[in-house]
């Protein structure tokens, strides 16, 4: 297992998001910071198995489920980035930046920084979605966006634990 983290949207849209594909052992839920930014902001740690599921499969999966073109008065808060942890990760991430450009219609905003620091969600939010899916929070926000996973990347969706 690798980890690699992410931010750009609620750390519960994206807990849920990526809780819900094949290949994530674990997702962890708070903020990060960066040796580029010290300021924490809401992202997911996820740990992983590159074998079944790609870095590459990961960040497109990310940049289609949240804002990453968008430069909203909230970026402080939501950071649009990848995290990464070693030279080799940040190389493959700002390449599969580069390879998914394409897929949008305005620039990606998402950037490739040096992970720092990681603060856990209270006990209470971890697996928000999981735990409360009948919230209004996971109907109105969380379930459009894993509508969205499941039409765009129904070969990574985890079907046994994901059912909408």
């Amino acid at each position: 297992m690798i980890k690699v983290g992410l931010g750009g949207s609620c750390h519960w849209c994206s807990e849920a998001i990526i809780q819900s594909l094949v290949g994530v052992s674990q997702v962890e839920q708070g903020w990060i910071s960066s040796r580029e930014y010290t300021s924490m902001s809401e992202a997911v740690l996820v740990h992983f198995d590159p074998n079944t599921i790609s870095l590459e499969v990961l960040i497109e999966i990310h940049l289609h489920t949240h804002s990453c073109t968008s430069t909203h008065p909230m970026r402080e808060k939501y950071r649009s980035a990848i995290y990464t942890f070693d030279e080799d990760q940040k190389m493959q991430s700002r390449l599969a930046l580069i390879s998914l450009e394409s897929a949008f219609e305005l620039p990606i905003i998402t950037k490739v920084l040096t992970f720092d620091l990681f603060k856990i969600n209270k006990e209470e939010y971890l697996d928000y979605y999981y735990k409360n899916p009948e919230r209004a929070f996971c109907k109105n926000q969380i379930d459009p966006k894993l509508k969205k996973l499941i039409s765009l990347f129904s070969n990574n969706v985890d079907t046994d634990k994901l059912k909408l």
